[in-house]
């Protein structure tokens, strides 16, 4: 049990000791810190913040917190309750607000959550930002409004229907050649708002839903990061109904995974691969994914004649480098599409849409689609980290084992060989360094995986 304060937001367990992990009073602390940031850097009478939240269990009362924290500070709420990241990163502009907030974990498993923070833009905030507000919070420099000048709560409860509206007039979302395939769709939302937003988003573009764990009541049927090993039950159904594909999202729908017709996973490297292949056969342009997103990205890149950049892993740091090199279209490895058209975010919604439009315009099934795209394995492990490690020191010594070979280090150690990678890393949310590797078959991605992992564990003494 711990709580990560980073500078993209805080993130912890619920219970326990203040300061050790997500309690009330660190939420109200983070939430202070936040509002007085604001308040601190933009000169008006009255701020508006927006906030939403997933279906955890823990989401009505840190929601609750938050907003009671920012009326405190004379800062007026936007209410959207149960909500995406997505969602919350749209309504910021659209609102004219100053800033917001997601209740959410991500893919993290119940007893987490977490305040996501946003700028004026609906989009992450800056490293700088995020350390001056970790300073504020730590420093307590708070000043609460006196009883006239509280802020007020307007609640917004139909912002995922707007959400849906908006992506379905983009020029590249074809409603009507979706709805002439009269596709069969499984849809697994984890018992969060994924299983709201994206069956109703299905269902105006023409598509029959087949409901898996859609109710949101945050009680996960299984660990919510879409990884294979914890989506047997989607998998097995898709057969069942003979369905199209499935759609797996985690609890605040900003990762998307697909399985494939046959039950097996499309991969989540290669939702961002398939959908920025539509994309860029209609509007050709430049690319970026992160460090540890899989090559094939690269590869469809260069076939549409655009050009690819990788960026150190987060989603701001993605979209900084998609601003910097007019990128029509970006993400992470890990399902997240980012489509600068909407917004710059990880958008399950968008990535939906695109994927069916694609596959309308296709004579092929999912799997099929699947084939048809350069073939790479990837092998993500991590190892568990104690306060005796040094991972700093770990991360230099590899890089110096193979300094012969292609290596970055904006972001832990990526080693590029000929045909494959591996890239070393410490999370930004959990207490772990990630090992990536990818290669031209699995069983390569998995040896070089276990041939990195002890080379780590022999160096810190494991």
């Amino acid at each position: 049990m711990t709580l990560i304060k980073s500078i993209s937001g805080i993130r912890g367990t619920i219970g326990g000791i203040v300061g050790d992990n997500l309690t009330p009073v660190d939420a109200v602390k983070f939430a202070s810190a936040y509002g007085t940031f604001l308040k601190n850097n933009i000169s008006k009478d009255k701020l508006k913040v927006v906030i939403g939240r997933d279906a955890r269990i823990s989401g009505p009362m840190i929601h609750n917190l938050v907003v009671n924290t920012l009326i405190g500070l004379g800062i007026d709420v936007i209410d959207l309750g149960l909500s995406t990241t997505p969602t919350v990163e749209i309504a910021v502009p659209l609102e004219k607000a100053d800033g917001g907030i997601i209740l959410t974990a991500s893919h993290n498993p119940k007893q987490w959550n977490a305040l996501k923070l946003l700028n004026a833009k609906g989009e992450f905030l800056s490293g700088a930002d995020g350390a001056v507000i970790l300073e504020i919070a730590e420093s307590e420099a708070f000043v609460f409004s006196e009883v006239d000048d509280l802020g007020t709560i307007t609640p917004i409860t139909n912002y995922m229907d707007k959400h849906i509206d908006e992506i379905l007039n983009l020029k590249l979302v074809d409603v009507d050649a979706v709805k002439v395939k009269k596709f069969k769709v499984v849809v697994d939302g984890v018992n969060s708002s994924g299983g709201i937003v994206i069956p109703d988003l299905l269902e105006k573009m023409g598509v029959e839903v087949v409901k898996l764990y859609c109710e949101p009541n945050g009680h996960f049927p299984h660990n919510p990061e879409p990884l294979k090993e914890h989506l047997g039950d989607i998998c097995k159904l898709v057969v069942e109904e003979k369905a199209d594909f499935g759609i797996v999202v985690d609890p605040d729908v900003d990762r998307l995974a697909f399985i494939s017709n046959d039950g097996e996973m499309f991969g989540e490297e290669y939702t961002l691969v398939a959908v920025a292949d539509y994309v860029l056969s209609k509007t050709p342009g430049n690319t970026v994914s992160n460090m540890s997103s899989s090559r094939a990205l690269r590869d469809i890149t260069e076939k549409h004649n655009g050009s690819y950049k990788a960026s150190a892993v987060g989603e701001v740091n993605v979209v900084e480098m998609m601003k910097a090199t007019n990128a029509v279209i970006g993400g992470e490895g890990n399902g997240g599409i980012i489509y600068p058209e909407t917004h710059y975010g990880r958008d399950s919604l968008v990535g939906v849409a695109l994927f069916l439009t694609h596959l309308a315009n296709m004579d092929l099934t999912v799997a099929e689609l699947r084939a048809s795209y350069p073939q790479y394995f990837m092998s993500k492990n991590k190892i568990e980290l104690t306060p005796s490690i040094d991972v700093d020191l770990i991360l230099e010594k590899m890089a110096e084992k193979y300094a012969n070979e292609e290596i970055t280090t904006i972001d832990g150690v990526k080693i590029d060989f000929a045909e494959n990678w591996a890239h070393l890393r410490k999370s930004n949310t959990e207490p772990i360094i990630r090992i990536y590797t990818e290669a031209k078959t699995q069983e390569l991605a998995d040896a070089l995986a276990l041939k990195v992992i002890a080379e780590i564990k022999e160096i810190a003494g494991l």
